[in-house]
């Protein structure tokens, strides 16, 4: 098989480097990829979001499976586009990507589908979403209706702080075209995983659950980024309960879509509430989240382009999705600053050292090889992730590969997995 992976982040190594796994697999392409990705295949100078240029490779190269990474080219509709030229994509068409690419969409497919998530409204006016915020009170979600890389969600802890947010969003323009409308809702009180799963259209099948860290300082202080670190299994969300989460939420969306002659290819991906009142859906994405990718991909005991054909070809209800017993952690490695400015260039040592730990792997994120060295170009630059018999254990060996890493104005957090320990 010769695979295209699409993006230049995390998961985007996480994938390459499971996918040279497999025996099956004769190349791999990553556009544009980054300084991990190319140690496991080519990189080719492609945006991830410019579609005919993806599409005329995938051509040229015979490529037969083509692998998105992050969301933006799904929702812009590279399955829709392959699919015309009869390339295999792993992924969902536009419409289904719709689930991430808008908030207003998701909530309103939770809605008909009978899925357990917050009561909400949906507003293109200022002046009806204020009206709003002050009829229902504080705290109170407000969120960005389009994609808006992981920052346009703020949890509001006052009337204030909404009417503010609002602003921002929707008088302001903070995220453009993003915050054309907003989503505003109750805010739900409990712990969140995340729980991804396989879809072939018709059948779902679960990888373990996931915690990921979002805030940018320890304690789940500061400002929301892409994601400081992950671990799994999340203790919060126990494997006696994915049946339970498969059959209320997952199934229910992939048969409406069925239903609506669009069906879900791909991951689904469910960040969940674990509430007094049971589990409720706050968001979904449509590909693996990073850095929950890299752990997930880590317990993964088979062949990750097995599985992928499997759901291209609908016949994933005779694949195994066999995982390992062990517990992962990654902690990711930021630029000072991060998620706001942040300096680049830094020179980045102790790859090897750290993996000769054992169970231990460094996936790249914000990288590039500048003259046979490994330099940072991103806020996360590194996500350092161990396999351990228990979290303790994972916990222990990840921190520990960490100070074999060296790299100047590095961030990272010191508490990744306390949570699953509470």
């Amino acid at each position: 098989m010769r695979i295209l992976i699409v993006g230049s982040g995390g998961r985007e190594h996480a994938l390459a480097w499971k996918l040279r796994q497999s025996a099956k697999v004769e190349e791999i392409f990553i556009a544009p990829g980054n300084g991990g990705t190319a140690l496991e295949g080519t990189n080719v100078p492609i945006k991830a979001d410019d579609l005919p240029a993806l599409v005329a490779f995938a051509k040229e190269q015979a490529i037969d499976l083509v692998v998105p990474g992050p969301e933006l080219p799904l929702v812009l509709g590279i399955k829709d586009a392959l699919d015309l030229e009869g390339i295999p994509c792993f992924g969902p068409n536009a419409f289904a990507a719709q689930l991430e690419g808008s908030k207003a969409f998701a909530k309103n497919i939770m809605q008909e589908a009978g899925v357990p998530t917050a009561a909400f409204g949906v507003f293109e006016d200022f002046s009806e979403a204020r009206n709003f915020v002050l009829e229902k009170g504080a705290p109170i979600v407000v969120k960005a209706d389009g994609l808006a890389a992981g920052k346009g969600v703020i949890v509001a802890q006052s009337t204030d702080e909404a009417i503010q947010a609002l602003e921002e969003i929707m008088v302001q323009k903070s995220f453009g075209d993003s915050g054309k409308h907003v989503v505003v809702e109750e805010c739900l009180v409990g712990e969140e995983a995340s729980f991804i799963c396989f879809c072939d259209g018709n059948t779902v099948k679960p990888l373990p659950s996931s915690q990921d860290h979002k805030a940018v300082y320890d304690g789940d202080t500061g400002p929301n980024t892409g994601g400081m670190g992950a671990y799994s299994p999340a203790p919060v969300l126990p494997d006696s309960r994915y049946d339970e989460i498969i059959e209320s939420v997952m199934k229910p969306v992939v048969n409406l879509l069925g239903k609506k002659d669009k069906p879900f290819i791909g991951i689904l991906y469910a960040g969940i509430m674990m509430t007094e009142n049971g589990p409720y859906v706050l968001e979904f994405n449509v590909r693996f989240g990073d850095p929950e990718c890299q752990p997930l991909l880590m317990r993964l005991d088979c062949d990750l382009a097995d599985v992928m054909m499997a759901c291209v070809q609908g016949k994933l209800a005779e694949t195994p999705l066999p995982i390992k017993k062990e517990t992962t952690l990654g902690v990711v490695v930021a630029a000072d600053g991060y998620p706001g400015s942040y300096p680049k260039g830094m020179g980045i040592t102790g790859f090897a050292e750290a993996e000769a730990l054992g169970d231990v792997k460094v996936f790249q994120a914000g990288t590039t090889i500048e003259n046979g060295q490994t330099v940072s170009t991103g806020g996360r630059v590194l996500c350092v992730t161990a396999l351990g018999s228990d979290l303790s254990a994972a916990q222990k060996r990840a921190y520990e590969a960490l100070e074999y890493i060296k790299m100047d104005n590095a961030y990272y957090r010191k508490d990744i997995g306390f949570k699953g320990f509470k």
